[in-house]
Formats: C-alpha cells, sequence, structure tokens
C-alpha cells in the first residue's frame, strides 16, 4: 500500500467573491482604496438610488495606482479595516507625471522668494 491511497481527497472550498472596482487613494504602503459603485432600489420610492461601497484592499506588490480598474478578492483580515486583496488589474487610469509641474511650481516659488528678499533702493518705500 502507497501514502497516496490513504490521504484524504482534497476538499474544495467555496469561491470567494471577486469584486471591480475603481482605485481612488494609493497614499499607504501596501494599501488601496477601491469604489465600488452599484444600483439599489428604494424601499418607499421604487426608484434606483446610486450607492457606494469603500474597500480598504492591500496591494503587496504596490502596483495599482490612481483610476486603476482593479478586481478585488475577500480573504481573511490584514488588519481591522483591510478584508480584501487585490488579484489584478484589469486596466491601467490615465498616467499623469507630476515632476514637470512641480519643477516648474518650485523654479516659480524660488524666482518670487528672490524678489522679496531683495532690498529695494533708496528713496522707494
Amino acid at each position: 500500500m502507497t501514502s497516496e491511497n490513504n490521504a484524504t481527497p482534497k476538499t474544495l472550498r467555496r469561491l470567494r467573491p471577486r469584486i471591480v472596482g475603481v482605485v481612488t487613494e494609493d497614499k499607504v504602503n501596501k494599501t488601496r482604496k477601491v469604489v465600488f459603485e452599484y444600483l439599489s432600489r428604494h424601499a418607499m420610492y421604487n426608484k434606483y438610488v446610486k450607492r457606494k461601497t469603500v474597500l480598504h484592499v492591500h496591494d503587496e506588490k504596490n502596483e495599482s495606482h490612481i483610476g486603476d480598474h482593479v478586481e478585488v478578492m475577500q480573504c481573511r483580515p490584514y488588519s481591522k479595516t483591510k478584508s480584501y486583496r487585490l488579484v489584478r488589474i484589469i486596466t491601467r487610469g490615465p498616467q499623469i507625471d507630476l515632476s514637470a509641474i512641480k519643477g516648474e511650481a518650485s523654479q516659480m516659488f524660488e524666482k518670487h522668494k528672490e524678489q522679496e528678499n531683495t532690498p529695494a533702493p533708496m528713496g522707494q518705500v
């Protein structure tokens, strides 16, 4: 007899819920805020109301950024608010290069600062 025959068959786990949403914040390391929007029917007025749920998602490699459409899956709690993890990035959001803007702004600030520090000529107040 081999040990393979004595092993119990692998138990099948249920499929975990997967949700598609948009990343709205990526400031914290390995954590993303993902917004999931849906429509629900109002109980009294029977009209559809737009609702949204904000999920805190664990992103191990910090690969998603603001504006990305991502698929997340429910998992064990990583922290008090984080109980979802990133499965994949469906589409990338618009990538904006802020380095040029920051460079221009800092140059303008330096010029303005230099003008304030220069002494006024005599006779002008």
